[in-house]
């Protein structure tokens, strides 16, 4: 009876260990399963941040639709503006449409500028006109060493008239400032002109350098800021007034080093 009782016991023992253990088993793959599952979250989030933008909650959201001719640089604006990249080498062009959100924050408002990129080619204008009635904001680009880009800005801006809201932002953008003097066509004088005669905002840009664009698009959003809060007086924002100014004080800065 002894060795029956003592043999019970081993067999007790050995049994609550081999419990103890699959326990201890059962509980590292959940917490390895927990760990995975959470590690797929952060890096789906981390995913879709890097395609779409921010995840944050923004308090607005605004329709931005860059157009031009083929070429101008629209796609290496966005690009430099959403992830401070540029497109080297080989050119390729945008098919159809495309579009990239990025959050901005103005005087503690955070702002989602849905971006669209559209293709330039004449095949496809029947495609991108669907997107001008609710855009609230166009920026219009030529290339400053391209005289035929500039020349069908007129085109592009009977095109807006027809199919964008009447009041719709606008924004004339000379890209490609980079270029060497010998290979510019188009001067600023001459954007500057062309902006006053249809009375839109001008600035000249670079996706290459980063010549004004974060400002492009910073005096956008400030512009529709301004129209969505209602402001009416003589004290509203002017996007005109706000290049001018900012231009001015980056310029003023770069004298001074």
């Amino acid at each position: 009876m002894a060795e029956n009782r003592i043999e019970r016991k081993r067999v007790l023992s050995r049994k609550s260990k081999s419990e103890d253990v699959k326990s201890v088993i059962e509980n590292g793959v959940s917490a390895r399963r927990t760990t995975i599952t959470n590690s797929n979250v952060v890096s789906s989030k981390a995913q879709l941040s890097h395609m779409y933008g921010s995840l944050t909650e923004t308090d607005l959201t605004f329709k931005i639709v860059q157009l031009g001719d083929s070429g101008v640089g629209k796609t290496c604006l966005l690009l430099k503006f959403r992830d401070n990249t540029f497109l080297s080498g080989n050119f390729i062009s945008t098919v159809g449409i495309d579009y990239r959100n990025k959050v901005i924050e103005i005087d503690g408002t955070k702002v989602k500028l849905q971006i669209w990129d559209t293709a330039g080619q004449e095949r496809f204008r029947s495609v991108t006109h669907a997107y001008y009635r609710d855009a609230h904001a166009l920026l219009l680009l030529y290339d400053v060493t391209n005289k035929i880009s500039f020349d069908n800005i007129r085109a592009w801006l009977a095109e807006i008239k027809e199919y964008a809201a009447d009041d719709v932002v606008i924004m004339l953008l000379g890209n490609k400032t980079d270029c060497k003097n010998s290979e510019r066509v188009v001067r600023k004088e001459d954007g500057e002109n062309l902006a006053r005669e249809y009375n839109v905002a001008f600035m000249e840009t670079s996706a290459k350098t980063g010549l004004n664009v974060d400002l492009a698009f910073t005096a956008i959003a400030r512009e529709l800021l301004s129209k969505n809060s209602g402001e009416s007086n003589k004290s509203s924002f002017k996007v005109q007034d706000y290049i001018r100014e900012q231009t001015q004080k980056n310029t003023c800065v770069n004298c001074t080093i």
